[in-house]
C-alpha cells in the first residue's frame, strides 16, 4: 500500500475571512483580528495618541489603555447593530403588515430574547468607559505635573541666565542646567526673544 499523493492547492487566493495575527505593540500580547480590523485599531490608536500630545513611557502606557477601551466600546456598538438586524431577517412571530411596524416588533423580540446578553453588554460598556474616564484623568494628571516641572526648570533657568547676564557672564543653558529637559531650550530662547 503506498500513500496517497498529498494534492496541493494552486489557489492562492485569500480567503477574506481570513485574520491576521497582531502583536500589541506595548503589552506584546497577540491579538486576531481580520485585515480591515488591524487597519481601523492602528488608525484609531495613533489618532488618540496623537491627539493626547503623550510623552514618555508611563503617559504613553495610559493613552494605549485609553484607546484600547475606546476600541471596545465602538466594538459594543458594532455588535449590537447587526443583532437587532439579524432580527429583522428572523421569521416574524408578531407582524402587523406594515413594515415599519413589523421592524420595530422585531426588534423588540430580538431585546426580548437577547436581554442578557444586552444587559453583559451594557455592563461591559460601562466598565470600559470608567475606565476610559479613570486613566483620561491620571493622565491628564501626569501631563500637568510634567508641564509644571518643566514651567518651573525654565523659570529657574532663566532666572540664572539673567543673573549670569548681570554679572557680565556668559550662560549656557544646555551645559550649565543639568538634568536638561529636551524642550527646555526652545522655550528659554522664545522667552529670551520675546
Amino acid at each position: 500500500m503506498s500513500p496517497e499523493p498529498i494534492e496541493t492547492e494552486t489557489n492562492t487566493q485569500r480567503d477574506p475571512r481570513a485574520f491576521n495575527s497582531y502583536r500589541h505593540g506595548l503589552t506584546g500580547q497577540v491579538m486576531i483580528m481580520t485585515p480591515a480590523d488591524e487597519l481601523a485599531y492602528t488608525r484609531q490608536c495613533q489618532g488618540i495618541l496623537a491627539s493626547l500630545a503623550v510623552e514618555g513611557d508611563l503617559e504613553k502606557s495610559f493613552a494605549h489603555s485609553i484607546a484600547d477601551d475606546r476600541w471596545r466600546l465602538l466594538r459594543c456598538a458594532a455588535i449590537e447593530h447587526p443583532r437587532f438586524s439579524m432580527g429583522m431577517s428572523e421569521p416574524d412571530k408578531y407582524f402587523a403588515h406594515h413594515p415599519e411596524i413589523d421592524a420595530a416588533l422585531a426588534q423588540a423580540v430580538v431585546w426580548a430574547c437577547e436581554a442578557k446578553n444586552f444587559n453583559l453588554m451594557s455592563l461591559y460598556e460601562s466598565r470600559a468607559q470608567r475606565r476610559v474616564e479613570r486613566n483620561l484623568l491620571m493622565l491628564k494628571q501626569l501631563q500637568a505635573e510634567r508641564k509644571a516641572a518643566l514651567d518651573q526648570a525654565v523659570e529657574e533657568a532663566t532666572l540664572l541666565a539673567q543673573y549670569a547676564a548681570s554679572q557680565g557672564e556668559a550662560y549656557d543653558v544646555e551645559t550649565e542646567f543639568p538634568p536638561f529637559p529636551h524642550n527646555l531650550l526652545f522655550h528659554s530662547r522664545k522667552s529670551q526673544a520675546g
